[in-house]
């Protein structure tokens, strides 16, 4: 009898997939636009576009960019774009929304890029405990990408899974 320790999981066909190991480098940052409102409230367009003109936007070089109305102005569809013809030239990604509909935009972008080719027939887990701020919607846009291809699919760690699909 043999006393050699054989890891069975690094001789299997598993599969692992860390969407943190995706996390694009970059600072993530928001531009609220309550400020640039006459009274917080109301878009003027001529003061709202000289706003505009004058704002720093090489502060956002590199940097992705989340546009948001902190108060309870109706903000027309227009000044997000022309916000956006400003930022554009700088910014990595822009969305309306908060931080977080920003992660996941980023991510519905990787997702959608993911090739699954190693994958296909294969027992995939998909790890948990990010450390980084990894949208829980990235990991069902993963698991609609992967559940038609794959063998199985389970959650967790090779030593503490929960399995989701198996075929």
């Amino acid at each position: 009898m043999s006393n050699e320790i054989v890891n069975r999981v690094a001789n299997s066909q598993l599969k692992t997939i860390d969407l943190e190991d995706f996390y694009p480098q970059g600072t993530r940052t928001s531009i609220d636009i309550k400020n640039w409102l006459f009274h917080e409230l109301i878009l003027k367009e001529t003061e709202f576009r000289e706003h505009l003109k004058n704002h720093n936007w090489e502060q956002y070089n590199n940097k992705y960019v989340a546009l948001t109305c902190s108060c309870d102005a109706i903000i027309p569809s227009w000044a997000f774009m022309l916000i956006t013809t400003y930022l554009s030239p700088f910014a990595k990604k822009i969305v309306v929304g908060n931080l977080t509909a920003l992660e996941t935009s980023i991510y519905h972008e990787i997702i959608a890029n993911f090739n699954i080719e190693e994958f296909i027939n294969k027992p995939i887990i998909i790890k948990g405990c990010a450390q980084k701020p990894i949208p829980e919607t990235a990991y069902i846009q993963l698991i609609e990408k992967l559940q038609p291809v794959a063998k199985s699919i389970m959650f967790g760690e090779a030593c503490s899974t929960v399995p989701l699909y198996k075929k």
